[in-house]
């Protein structure tokens, strides 16, 4: 049986050589992100966001939920990949990164396929299930404070059709998960969604260990 095998940074950039497919307005977005300090932690990797996209594509979903804008990168690639017919539900506390997310998905054309929402996660979450009812989305993907992480898997669960994806960021946590000596709000959250997520029948799910790790959750057929 073959192991993983370690990811240096060579191996690394030759991935991003043969998997990229980027373009203008996506490298502008991440060098202009780049230039803040947060933007190591809160930014999705090009790659990841790419493997979302595929993902939106393959089940032909042409609704997606995002739990976390920042900046707007995911949400750029995945209005791309609804077409022009799609939307995207995007969620977020802050005024300051979406204004910079909304210069660039007028740029791509696809502002009009974006509805961003501003405020508290959970009450987001609830006011769309109290208007929309449960299992309205496609595709939901959740990268936001990890302190809350469980109460947005079962939110994105509830709001998810069957046969739809449910896709959770940073999983791995930089790796603290493995280390008993770190036991930060965070950390422990993290921990608690990662077997919320294994133990649960209601779905499939796959732990990759790409990027800080993604885990990809299917919602069994009723």
């Amino acid at each position: 049986m073959g192991a993983q095998i370690e990811m240096d940074s060579n191996l690394a950039n030759y991935v991003t050589r043969m998997s990229l497919r980027d373009d203008e307005i996506l490298a502008e977005l991440r060098n202009e992100t780049a230039r803040f300090p947060v933007a190591h932690a809160m930014l999705v990797m090009p790659e990841e966001a790419q493997f979302i996209a595929l993902l939106a594509r393959t089940i032909r979903a042409t609704s997606a939920l995002e739990v976390g804008t920042f900046t707007g990168y995911t949400t750029l690639c995945l209005a791309r990949s609804l077409g022009a017919a799609g939307r995207v539900v995007t969620c977020d506390i802050s005024e300051v990164w979406t204004r910079i997310a909304g210069r660039y998905w007028q740029r791509a054309g696809v502002r009009d396929r974006i509805d961003l929402r501003i405020g508290d996660a959970v009450e987001t979450l609830s006011a769309i299930l109290e208007a929309d009812g449960p299992e309205c989305f496609d595709l939901v993907f959740v990268d936001a404070d990890k302190e809350r992480s469980v109460h947005y898997y079962e939110q994105a669960i509830t709001l998810t059709k069957p046969g739809g994806l449910v896709i959770l960021d940073n999983t791995l946590f930089f790796g603290r998960v493995i280390d008993p000596e770190v036991q930060d709000a965070a950390t422990v959250a993290i921990r608690e969604l990662n077997r919320t997520v294994r133990d649960d029948t209601r779905v499939e799910s796959s732990l990759l260990s790409i990027g800080d790790g993604v885990t990809i959750v299917r919602k069994r057929d009723h």
